[in-house]
């Protein structure tokens, strides 16, 4: 019933638990930009601290390819030969960019938000081929503010690159006409200014879509005030549910209480209203309360108490404190032993003497 609220209810902050259970099904804030960001770092911090030295190994590992063309074998054993031997040095040069990359990337989602470890974003949905629902989303708000961002930063890039390169436009055509080891010098100081442009314009674009989409998922997280008392009521237990529960269990400890009357030593009355039966034997530190009760479950230890021909002795001044201040299982108060000190004492007395009958 909760999920028929309408979104204009949803005003409570989320609980703990409702963002917890969306963490569970792999719904977490995250921005595109920010792993974007993180991709353009790990690009730029290859360009700067590894790119030569790659650069001179493949040079180095390539120079016997060209160095020696003319002498390798064009057969088939020695064309494979030569891939498997070309692939290995891509591979060599390549492994270093590419963990990097993926390091990146991994770092991009885990500081946006905890590990997920959730089957639900790619379980089959008829949702997700609906062609209906695919329309849907293509106009949706959250596309149409997806392809704004696209333009935006496409502009801002370009608008970027223009600024850089235009100063230098001049010196262009006469780039053709460097050697190699110049255009190559040239080349990568225009792409290292443009990597470092592009990052300090990604790292404003990557912080205001984190912002938006932190506040955008946080704002669907929120709840109604029915939603809150639902939260609340299945995490406490239905209210009529525990009052059944509640019920069973008291009903449980009378059954038990009963069981207990036969072996009592005294049950003391008011004679109607209350009942308590008290044990007390030799060794005992204090007589202990067996079984207590009002009205009907005072007349039922009085009656069991006659079944078993236990004595009862009516004082009811003594009754009332006894039902208020001593629980089942437990020893009366200290305040209480003179007083229940003579009622059993009177008990062993008659009974010594043989002239107690039960219900006298």
């Amino acid at each position: 019933m909760a999920d028929d609220t309408d979104d204009t209810e949803k005003t409570e902050d989320p609980t703990q638990k409702k963002l917890d259970d969306a963490h569970k099904k792999g719904d977490v804030p995250k921005s595109q930009e920010v792993s974007t960001w993180f991709m353009v770092a790990g690009i730029g911090l290859i360009a700067w601290f590894a790119m030569h030295p790659m650069a001179s190994g493949l040079a180095f590992d390539l120079r016997g390819f060209f160095m020696n063309a003319h002498i390798i074998p064009v057969d088939g054993n020695g064309l494979k030969t030569l891939w498997l031997k070309f692939g290995m040095i891509m591979i060599q040069a390549l492994a270093l960019p590419l963990a990097v990359i993926i390091v990146m990337a991994l770092a991009g989602n885990l500081v946006q938000h905890k590990l997920v470890w959730s089957v639900e974003p790619v379980t089959p949905k008829f949702s997700k081929v609906s062609p209906l629902a695919g329309l849907k989303r293509l106009f949706s708000p959250e596309s149409l503010v997806n392809f704004g961002k696209g333009l935006v930063k496409l502009f801002i890039v370009g608008a970027l690159m223009v600024a850089i390169m235009w100063p230098q436009r001049d010196s262009l055509d006469v780039m053709i006409a460097l050697d190699p080891a110049a255009l190559l010098e040239l080349s990568w100081d225009y792409g290292m200014q443009l990597v470092i442009g592009v990052f300090a314009i990604m790292t404003v674009i990557a912080g205001a879509d984190w912002i938006y989409q932190r506040q955008k998922w946080f704002e669907k997280q929120k709840m109604s005030l029915r939603d809150i008392k639902d939260e609340h009521k299945a995490a406490e237990g239905d209210p009529a549910v525990k009052g059944k529960l509640r019920q069973l269990r008291m009903e449980r400890g009378r059954k038990r209480m009963m069981q207990n009357v036969p072996n009592a030593t005294v049950v003391v009355t008011n004679p109607t209203h209350y009942s308590i039966a008290l044990q007390y034997e030799a060794g005992m530190q204090a007589p202990v309360c067996l079984a207590k009760g009002m009205d009907e479950t005072a007349l039922r230890i009085r009656t069991l108490a006659r079944e078993h021909d236990i004595p009862l002795v009516e004082n009811p001044p003594l009754a009332r404190a006894l039902y208020a201040t001593v629980d089942l299982d437990q020893e009366i108060p200290e305040e209480h032993y003179r007083a229940v000190a003579e009622v059993i004492g009177y008990v062993m007395k008659l009974k010594k003497r043989g002239s107690w009958r039960a219900g006298r």
